[in-house]
């Protein structure tokens, strides 16, 4: 308090900026950062953080399995962690759904490095296999998450299909909050495997369940209280084993009114990032700040996530889209390949008196750990939501470097829609 009041520090202009968006630091149009090993290491941030690693798998047979951890800081408080499973048959309509709080957390495990971790409940194993041509690493996942219900599943990246953040360096993938870069209020990061090829089962009921198909991973980090850094997200992950395998991944998320170039009252800026992998190879990564009320650059690089044909949900208060469009263009990053790369999955999910491909209107606070939620104010009257889809059945078009012809894939699209602290309708 006294060195407050005592302070020498000149004052900070209210109109700075104070976002510093993950776009800011990319020289020269190099938005792909490669992955190094401390990358997606397990950081355990103190303050208030809320660290996760998250598995999305898109399965042959048109089932969608989540596996996630989540290790959340508040403060001097002991850190609270929890695995979410999620299986769900597109087919059937059948959900499993199980979230535990996990004990004696560990990482790294003896003998690993600290990208494995484990729990009693589970382990998560991280192999490098050099001397393997074609999956250099690997994650296994092996979980008894009750007595009804076991996972074990092992995730191999391919070696043409890089992981990737963006922006190289130490700081690669940061977005950072608050007027001072040397002494951020707080930052978002992502680092991700754009594609993986997944082989395991899961046990549910004493029956064997194949989990065979692509997927998608992502290690992230909050460093703030998740109702200050972000008023909305958008998530799309599309997969495909089509053209020797094709995968476009994009994450936003929108400052809140407190957060943006000229300060309190500049926000709902939107930071999206995302990338494009096109017969087995990632070849392009993107990433776009949309400031309200300015033109995107025409021609440009493209990462964009728009909800069309929106009408007011009254199970959740907020405006639900029918239509998700995603778009992505941006340069290859394929060697002797030069040009520009472009991709868009418009995903009809229905209206609100006939839904397609929705999974849950997830309650925020309902998953998320009782300390957070104690420590969290949200604004009157609204309570964060989180819409998730899975269409088994989708189609991304494609335009590669020096072609104007239109290539149509398909595949399975996963997504969500969250509300986090956004005045409901608006």
């Amino acid at each position: 308090m006294f060195s407050s009041i005592f302070s020498t520090s000149p004052p900070v202009d209210p109109k700075a900026p104070n976002l510093h968006s993950v776009t800011d630091a990319v020289k020269d149009g190099q938005f792909y950062g490669e992955l190094t090993p401390k990358d997606t290491e397990w950081a355990c941030p103190g303050g208030f953080a809320a660290e996760t690693q998250v598995f999305y798998t898109n399965t042959e047979d048109g089932k969608s399995l989540m596996c996630q951890v989540i290790h959340s800081s508040i403060g001097v408080w002991y850190p609270s962690i929890q695995f979410t499973f999620k299986l769900y048959d597109s087919k059937t309509k059948e959900k499993v759904w199980k979230v535990i709080n996990v004990s004696n957390f560990v990482t790294p495990p003896p003998g690993r490095d600290k990208r494995s971790c484990k729990a009693d409940q589970f382990s998560i194993t991280h192999k490098s296999s050099p001397d393997n041509a074609e999956f250099p690493e690997s994650y296994t996942i092996s979980a008894n998450l009750a007595m009804d219900l076991q996972v074990h599943i092992e995730l191999a990246r391919p070696a043409a299909i890089p992981g990737w953040k963006v922006g190289n360096g130490e700081k690669g993938g940061f977005s950072y909050l608050g007027p001072d870069l040397a002494t951020p209020e707080g930052y978002v990061v992502h680092r991700f495997w754009p594609q993986y090829k997944a082989t395991g089962h899961v046990v549910h009921n004493g029956a064997a369940i194949p989990i065979v198909g692509p997927g998608m991973f992502v290690h992230a980090i909050q460093g703030m209280r998740p109702n200050l850094v972000a008023s909305a997200w958008n998530f799309a992950d599309f997969q495909s084993e089509e053209k020797g395998g094709v995968s476009a991944i994009q994450m936003e998320f929108t400052t809140t009114e407190t957060h943006g170039k000229t300060g309190v009252g500049s926000g709902g800026v939107k930071v999206n990032i995302g990338s494009l992998v096109v017969g087995g190879k990632l070849v392009s990564v993107v990433a776009q700040t949309h400031y309200p009320g300015e033109a995107d650059a025409a021609g440009g690089v493209v990462s964009k996530a728009s909800h069309l044909d929106t009408a007011h949900d009254p199970d959740t208060g907020y405006m639900a889209p029918s239509t998700l469009l995603f778009e992505w263009a941006g340069p290859s990053i394929v060697a002797g390949k030069s040009g520009n790369y472009t991709a868009k999955i418009a995903a009809d999910v229905g209206d609100l008196a006939n839904p397609k491909g929705l999974i849950e209107k997830v309650d925020f606070l309902a998953e998320i750990p009782y300390a957070i939620k104690m420590a969290v104010n949200y604004l009157a009257g609204t309570k964060p939501f989180i819409y998730q889809w899975f269409l088994e059945s989708a189609t991304l078009t494609i335009t590669e470097p020096g072609s104007d012809e239109t290539v149509e894939v398909a595949g399975s699209f996963y997504a969500e829609a969250s509300f986090i602290s956004i005045l409901p309708s608006s």
